[in-house]
Formats: C-alpha cells, structure tokens, sequence
C-alpha cells in the first residue's frame, strides 16, 4: 500500500511496508483511525502467510472510547482497561526504552548532539551478567 485511503473501512487493517505503519478504524466503532508505527521500539507486525498480529496491544488511551484490544491472526481480542496510573507508567517507560534504543540521553544538550554519539550497545550475555 502507497497512500491510506481516503476513507478506512471497517474491520481492515491496512499495511505500508514501504512506510513502516499499520493503520485501521477503532475496532471499537468509534470510527477514529489508529496509526501503529512498525518499528523497533513501536508495534511489530507478524504475517505468518495467511494471517496477521500487531504486538504489543492497541491501547487507544487518548481517545474517548479508552477502547483496548489485541489484533492477533486476523482477529480482535479485547482487553481490559487500562487506570490512568498504569498508562502514565508505560508511556514512561516505553519512552526511556525509545531514548536508550535511539541512543538519547537526558543529560544532553539536544537531540542532534546526543544523535551524533556513537551508540554502543551491549551484547545481551554482558547486560544479562551485569544485570543492569
């Protein structure tokens, strides 16, 4: 797919691979669009040739429906919802995943400085021995 539709048809789950993004119509029927970015810190999307999943959940915490649900082969599980302490605690902690994937740190002057870094990262045995 090139370009999202002008309209989104219920119950479709359109995929850019070219863009990296899934988007779909709320499954709840509220009719919203819900962009999930496929990245390596986003949703990851699996097509095991006749179906596909979006991982972790669609948690559409900002919109008025509060609607949480999983789209594993092709189908909508339902999920429950979600306090606002427990958002607030994931959106956290997804971001400091984001900054320590991208190689942002806090302490930086700005984005293009801590860009410009060169991002090491540690083997999986060395963060497991080291348990940090």
């Amino acid at each position: 797919m090139e370009c999202v539709p002008e309209t989104l048809e219920e119950a479709v789950l359109y995929i850019s691979v070219k863009y990296g993004t899934a988007v779909h119509r709320c499954c709840c029927g509220c009719g919203r669009e819900v962009v999930t970015p496929l990245t390596p810190t986003d949703w990851k999307l699996i097509f095991d040739g006749e179906t596909v999943s979006l991982y972790p959940s669609i948690g559409n915490w900002n919109s008025p429906c509060r609607s949480h649900y999983w789209i594993r082969n092709n189908r909508v599980e339902w999920a429950e919802d979600w306090p606002e302490w427990k958002v607030e605690a994931v959106a956290t902690k997804d971001q400091r995943e984001k900054d320590a994937f991208y190689g942002l740190q806090k302490d930086s002057d700005s984005p293009k400085e801590a860009c410009s870094k060169p991002k090491t990262r540690k083997s999986l045995w060395s963060r497991l021995w080291t348990w940090e």
